[in-house]
This record gives C-alpha cells, sequence and structure tokens, in this order.
C-alpha cells in the first residue's frame, strides 16, 4: 500500500472522527489495518505522530459499529514496547474497561486483546487498568463464560487468561489481587472443562504457574481440585514441552503439604515412576532432563510427612519398593534421587527400623563406595544424609556399627567438599551415641582425630566446625576412656573443647562441660598444661558471674571446677579469681540442683584455701 495512502487515512480520520458517517470512517480503519498488517511497526510510529490516539478514545464507544476495528488496532499497535505508554496517555484505559462490560463477542475479543497488550511488561499498563478496575470485570467474564465449549467462546476465554496473565506476571501485589478476587477456582474450573483446547489449556497453566509461586496462592489451590485435574492432564501428554509445562506448576504447588497428599492420591506417583523407566537409559537431552524432573519431584512428594507415610505403607508399598531400585542403578541422578527418598523415608523410627532390618544400610554403603573415587558430591551428601537420619534409633546404632558404616563413611575424610564434611560427623555422632567400644574405637583412631581438630577451624564452615567440636566432645562423653581423651590431648583437641563451653547454643555448651569434667577426672595430669594454656578456669569464672548462663551450665562449670582442684597448675589459678564470693551467691539460686551444687562447691573452695 502507498504511503501517502496512509497518511491520507490519518488526515482523513482526523476530521472525520467528529462528524461523520460510519462508513467513511470504516474505510480509514481498514486502510489502518492493511497498513499495520504489512509494517506493524513503521506504522506505528505514524500513528503516534499523527495525534490520531487521542481521536480513538472518542471512538471507543458501545454505541459505534467501528468499536472493534479501533480495539482491534490498538491492539495491533501495543505489539511495540514504544506504543504502550503512549496508549496509556492517550486514555483509552478507561474506555477500553468500560467496553468490557457489552455483551458483542467481537468486541470483547479485541478490547481483551487491546488490554493484554498494553499490559505486557509496562507498569503504566497494569496501574491504569488496575485504577480502571479492569481485572474483576475480566475475572466475573470468566466465570459466566466457563461452561460454554463452543470455539468461539474458547478464543475469547484464552484471550481473558492471557490478558490477567500479562497484568499480573512477576507483580506480587496484582497477583495477590487477582487471587482476593477468586481466580484460582475458575481457572481451575476452566481447565477441567477445556482440557481438550490446547491453547486454553496452555494459558490456564501458564497463569498456574505465575501465581503458585505466591505462598497465599497455594492454600487456595490446596480447595479445589487442582492435583486430580494436572494429573490427568499430564496422562495425557505425549510431547515433552506439554509434560514440562506442567512440572512447571508441579513443583511450586508440591510445596505446599496438602497438596503433596492431593498429587499422590490422584496419581502422580505412578506417573513419574512412569517416566523415569521410559528415560532411565536414553542419552537423549530431553530424556534426561524428563528423568532429573520426574525423580526430584518424587523426591519433594516424600518431604511431606502424611504423603510419605502413605507411599512408605510400612515398607510394603510398591512405590517404596520401586526407589529401592534406583540406588543400585548406573544413573546418577537416579542414586541421587533414590538416596533423598530414603533419606526422606526415614523420618521417623518406624521407618528407620524396618529399612535397616531389610537390608537398606547395605545398598547405601555400596553406593557410598562407587563415589569414592568419583567425588560426586551430591551422592556422597545423599547417602550419608540417609544414614545419618537411619542411625537415629537407638536400637539400630549397633546393627550399623556391625554392617561396617563407620569404616565406609570414614573413606571420605579426605573430601574437601563441606556438605560432605557436615554429613560425614553427623553420621558418626548419631552412630556413637551411648554405644562405648564404637566410641573408642574411633576416639583412638589418629587420622579422624587429627582431621576432626582441623575442622574446628574450619571458620569459613560454621556447620562443619560446629559438628567437629560436637564429635571430639561425644568421642569422650560416650567412651569414657583414657586412650581416647589422650589421643585428643596429643592432636591439641582440648582448647577447642573449651572454646566451645563458650559457644552460644546451650546444648554445645552442656557437651563441652561434660566432656571437660570426664577429662579432669579421667586424664587431669596429661591435660592440664592445655586446659590451662585456654584459660578454662576464667572461662568458668566468667560462665558462673553471667546472670544469663543457663542453669545446667552453671551447674556443670562448679562440677568441673571441683575435678580441677586436683591440678596444682589448676588450683593457683582458682585460688587468683576469688571464685568463692561467685559461688557463694548461687547457693540462694532458684534452682535447687544449682543451690546444693554451689554449698558443695564452697565447701570444697574453703577446705582447699
Amino acid at each position: 500500500m502507498e504511503k501517502d495512502n496512509l497518511s491520507e487515512a490519518l488526515k482523513k480520520l482526523k476530521i472525520t472522527a467528529v462528524d461523520s458517517t460510519a462508513d467513511s470512517l470504516e474505510g480509514c480503519l481498514d486502510c489502518l489495518l492493511q497498513a499495520l498488517a504489512q509494517n506493524n511497526t513503521e506504522t506505528s510510529e505514524k500513528i503516534q505522530k499523527s495525534g490520531i490516539l487521542q481521536v480513538f478514545a472518542s471512538l471507543l464507544t458501545p454505541q459505534s459499529s467501528c468499536t472493534a476495528k479501533v480495539a482491534n488496532i490498538i491492539a495491533e499497535v501495543a505489539k511495540n514496547e514504544f506504543m504502550r505508554n503512549p496508549c496509556v496517555e492517550a486514555g483509552l484505559i478507561p474506555p477500553l474497561v468500560q467496553l468490557l462490560n457489552c455483551k458483542d463477542q467481537e468486541v470483547l475479543l479485541q478490547t481483551g486483546r487491546a488490554l493484554g497488550n498494553i499490559c505486557y511488561d509496562s507498569h503504566e499498563g497494569r496501574s491504569a487498568v488496575d485504577h480502571a478496575g479492569g481485572a474483576q470485570i475480566v475475572i466475573d467474564h470468566l466465570r459466566s463464560l466457563c461452561s460454554k465449549t463452543d470455539p468461539a467462546n474458547e478464543k475469547l476465554l484464552t484471550v481473558f487468561c492471557g490478558m490477567l496473565m500479562n497484568y499480573s506476571n512477576e507483580n506480587d501485589t496484582l497477583q495477590s489481587q487477582l487471587i482476593n478476587m477468586g481466580v484460582i477456582p475458575t481457572l481451575v474450573k476452566l481447565l477441567g472443562i477445556h482440557c481438550q483446547n490446547a491453547a486454553l489449556t496452555e494459558m490456564c497453566l501458564v497463569a498456574f504457574g505465575n501465581l503458585a509461586e505466591l505462598e497465599t496462592s497455594k492454600e487456595q489451590f490446596a480447595y479445589t481440585n487442582i492435583a486430580e485435574e494436572l494429573v490427568k492432564l499430564f496422562k495425557k501428554q505425549i510431547e515433552h514441552d506439554k509434560k514440562e509445562m506442567i512440572f512447571e506448576v508441579l513443583a511450586p504447588l508440591a510445596e505446599n503439604d496438602i497438596i503433596k497428599l492431593q498429587l499422590v492420591e490422584a496419581g502422580l506417583v505412578e506417573c513419574l515412576l512412569e517416566i523415569v523407566q521410559k528415560t532411565v537409559d536414553s542419552d537423549k537431552e530431553e530424556d534426561i532432563a524428563e528423568l532429573k524432573t520426574a525423580s526430584d519431584l518424587m523426591v519433594l512428594l516424600l518431604l511431606g510427612d502424611e504423603s510419605m507415610q502413605k507411599l512408605f505403607e510400612g515398607g510394603k508399598g510398591s512405590v517404596f519398593q520401586r526407589v529401592l531400585l534406583w540406588i543400585p542403578s548406573n544413573n546418577h541422578q537416579l542414586q541421587l534421587a533414590g538416596a533423598l527418598a530414603i533419606a526422606n523415608f526415614a523420618r521417623n523410627d518406624g521407618n528407620c527400623i524396618h529399612m535397616v532390618d531389610n537390608g537398606i544400610v547395605q545398598k547405601l554403603m555400596d553406593l557410598l563406595d562407587r563415589h569414592v573415587e568419583d567425588g560426586n558430591v551430591t551422592v556422597q551428601h545423599a547417602a550419608l544424609s540417609a544414614l545419618r537420619n537411619l542411625a537415629i534409633p537407638v536400637v539400630n546404632k549397633a546393627k550399623m556399627l556391625s554392617a561396617g558404616v563407620a569404616e565406609a563413611v570414614l573413606k571420605f575424610l579426605r573430601s574437601e567438599m563441606p556438605p560432605v564434611q557436615f554429613k560425614l560427623l553427623g553420621t558418626l555422632r548419631m552412630l556413637i551415641d551411648a554405644q562405648a567400644e564404637a566410641a573408642e574405637q574411633l576416639g583412638k583412631n589418629v587420622k579422624l582425630v587429627e582431621r576432626l581438630v582441623e575442622w574446628c577451624e574450619a571458620k569459613d564452615h560454621a556447620g562443619v566446625m560446629g559438628e567437629s567440636n560436637r564429635l571430639l566432645s561425644a568421642l569422650i562423653r560416650h567412651s569414657k576412656s583414657k586412650d581416647v581423651i589422650r589421643t585428643i590431648v596429643q592432636s591439641g583437641g582440648i582448647k577447642h573443647l573449651v572454646t566451645m563451653a563458650t559457644s552460644e547454643h546451650v546444648i554445645m555448651q552442656n557437651e563441652a562441660l561434660v566432656a571437660l569434667a570426664l577429662i579432669a577426672a579421667l586424664e587431669l595430669a596429661t591435660a592440664e598444661k592445655d586446659l590451662e594454656s585456654a584459660q578454662l578456669v576464667q572461662i568458668l569464672h566468667r560462665l558462673l558471674s553471667d546472670e544469663r548462663s543457663a542453669p545446667e551450665i552453671k551447674y556443670n562449670s562448679m562440677v568441673l571446677i571441683c575435678a580441677l582442684m586436683g591440678s596444682e597448675l589448676l588450683h593457683k589459678e582458682v585460688q587468683r579469681l576469688a571464685f568463692l564470693d561467685v559461688v557463694s551467691k548461687l547457693r540462694s539460686h532458684e534452682n535447687k540442683t544449682v543451690a546444693q551444687q554451689a554449698s558443695l562447691t564452697e565447701q570444697r573452695l574453703a577446705v582447699e584455701s
């Protein structure tokens, strides 16, 4: 089309818009639509320069027969980012929103497109629609048109869904607004009724994906049958991209425990297991991606207590049995998911005891063995997590120790990866709890103790540092062995136990004080120099003087003071620091045990002074 035709049409529009016959107007609008179809960007620039947008505002009336065409032109120009603000500034939003109240299907369709395009990535567009109250009208339409399945209506529903998407995308405030208007049950219903329509289904999924990121939305979703609808839809999909789309909605929704259970009840797990089976031996990129997504989602479902217990079914569950087969597989992603799944099943004593009695430990140790050399940190970390959880019930400890778990875990002492170090320490600490023989054996292992002392200084990794300290203390507390204490003294571990007594966690302070009291009772002569240079006596004085110290800390500090009196070196320190004053004040402590220990300690200090 000639350029001058366009200029003509624009000029004519300006004049005729004021007092024209519909026919001449119609011709000008057709001319614009044709020009836009040929070169949208260039035509839009001309339309902007001509100042015709302001004229459009007056043409957008329900009475006019040209309204749909004008809305269509606005929808077309608003495909260009540079045209969205001018559309808002020309005052087009209020009349467009008004048109949402009319009954004409073509007008509704073009108006929905125009508003959707103006809102796309445009803060000004969204604000204007928000002020004009557009969202509520569109949601009302979705509700009232929801159950009609003729093609024209489905097209309109798709445009309206798209408009709400563009309106609220990545904007928490507007998403919350839509949720409060009750958009979620409406969209879920749409999905159920129109699952045969690909375009509309896709629009609903994108909308769910957006909304599901918000916490408040998950509660709303939990009251709908979204789980059932998504699983039904999922079972029908053949194309990878469609499955991915549904996965992207399932993952954020499955963070909610109620929805986890609903998904399990709707049969999602069977779908996931089937995907794993189909993709496990494939090296096609999309199969690898699907396997990862499916197995990750499986692990996520097991994070809910009820959903996990339902799938465990007393260890007889077919799902549990299938997941067990992942661990010896040759696929690293499946090994990882299998180990994480076991760690999730191992969240209560009953499950842990059942799994250990049925041979899970050997499977996990074999898995660890396959990864000692290759340094696959995620698999190592997951397998150690599972072993740590399994070691929590008292009856499992001895069984796991005699199966050789401690030795299997010690193979990872060389690891330089903090997550692996952290789980390794936690597993050993769980295993030796109240197991004197094992604690003694590990406590005399010089390599282990030296590594612990080294990790006690891992300032960058508070978790590893804390666990190393706790394991050092546990080795002493559970073995009560002179040999273990000597090994720890020789490796330079004493100063760390003294520092641990000043931890901000009462439980760690306590573990340290009990271990130090055992050292003082069993091997004071060996340890006294280290205890003195770590300033233990000053620290105890501080703990006893501090109002904020917990009663058990005060009690254990006094027990320790009495035990230290057997060393001349430390005795002098105690005398130097007027302990009597502090201790006699504690005789009137509200806690009876503390008060009693204060009397005993006072007598002991008086006798020795």
